[in-house]
Order: structure tokens, then C-alpha cells, then sequence
């Protein structure tokens, strides 16, 4: 039998906080999910829970990097770094949209409630939100290199964008349709980032 380290316990405690936060906040909403809520869900103590989270809300927004960090491997597995990325975005979106959309009631809140946070709410955004436009920057550039390198305030414009369509959406009750919005996506990326080859025959 496999023997288990501290660090290994500690990492399992974590993920069971929060899976614990995820399913109460699915169930209850965030304003509704009490630390004893956590606990008990992820059978830890209090105790435990302090060791991993000063806050209900930090917990929140552990979960909040957890579950972008998790549609942002999705989307970097769905774009091969050598192919034009403009022949890989609905392949891309999609993937990306679906794994978004797999727990609606907890993407509602995550989208929601972390706007309540204060700062550390916003700095886990804006996390995210770098995240995104660094990598969408390294694959417009690494797939057209001869084309030139995107204005990174449209790539931020673009981001922030697509945030508000997905939040739109939660408004609308349409969490499990997020695919809906690929080509809107598509045609607002494309529109954006797409320029003109500098070597290209203009006539």
C-alpha cells in the first residue's frame, strides 16, 4: 500500500475544500455557504479549514484560480503553437466554452460573486485576465510570425469582451449554452487580431 506524506495530506485536505466550496456554492449560492457548510461537506475540521483559508472568501477564490486554471489547460490543449491560430479558434472556443459550461450554477457564481470580493475579487480577475490575453498574444504571434505582433490593449479590450458575453449569458440563464457564442467570439477575434501580412501583395 502506497504510503502518504504530509504534503500529501495537505494537497487532499485542499482539494477536498474546495470540491466542499464548489458543491455548496452550486447548491446554495456563495451568500448562503458558511464555513461549517465546507467542512462538513469535505468531512475536515474547522481547524483544517483555517490551516488552508483565512476566509470563506479566500476559499472562494482559491476556487475561482482553481477553476480557471483548469479552462486554461483545456484551452492551450486545444491550439497547436505551429498551426495559424485562425483555423483553430471554433475548435478552440468550443473547448474552452464547453468545460465553462459543464457546472452552470457554480460558473454563475464564480462570474458573480467574485465581483463582491473587493480587491483580492479583482486581482484574482485580472489574474485570469492576463493569463488569457499573455496566451492568446504568444499564439496570434507564434502562428503568423510574419504578421505584426497584436496591440495588447485590444487583446485586453477582446478578453473583457468575452467575459461580458459569458456573463450576459448567466444573466440570460443560458450557463449550459456558452458553445452558443462561438461564432460571435470567432468573428470578434478575428476582427480584432487579424491584420494584414506586412510582406502581403497589396496591389
Amino acid at each position: 500500500m502506497a504510503s502518504h506524506t504530509p504534503q500529501d495530506t495537505e494537497r487532499d485536505h485542499r482539494h477536498r475544500l474546495l470540491d466542499a466550496m464548489a458543491q455548496s456554492v452550486a447548491l446554495n449560492g456563495f451568500a448562503n455557504t458558511t464555513i461549517t457548510d465546507v467542512v462538513t461537506l469535505a468531512r475536515v475540521s474547522r481547524r483544517t479549514f483555517y490551516e488552508h483559508f483565512g476566509t470563506r472568501e479566500a476559499c472562494l477564490i482559491a476556487l475561482f484560480d482553481a477553476a480557471s486554471t483548469q479552462a486554461f489547460k483545456v484551452l492551450v490543449g486545444s491550439i497547436n503553437p505551429a498551426r495559424d491560430w485562425r483555423a483553430q479558434l471554433d475548435e478552440a472556443l468550443h473547448a474552452y466554452l464547453s468545460i465553462l459550461a459543464t457546472q452552470p450554477s457554480l460558473l454563475k457564481t464564480l462570474f458573480v460573486a467574485v465581483f463582491a470580493l473587493g480587491d483580492e475579487g479583482l486581482a484574482a480577475r485580472r489574474r485570469n485576465t492576463e493569463q488569457l490575453v499573455d496566451f492568446i498574444e504568444s499564439t496570434v504571434t507564434a502562428g503568423a510570425p510574419r504578421s505584426p505582433t497584436p496591440d495588447r490593449a485590444i487583446i485586453t479590450a477582446i478578453v473583457g469582451g468575452i467575459h461580458e458575453l459569458i456573463l450576459q449569458a448567466i444573466e440570460r440563464g443560458e450557463e449550459r449554452r456558452l458553445t452558443a457564442l462561438v461564432p460571435t467570439v470567432v468573428q470578434f477575434l478575428r476582427q480584432g487580431l487579424d491584420r494584414p501580412d506586412p510582406g502581403q501583395d497589396r496591389g
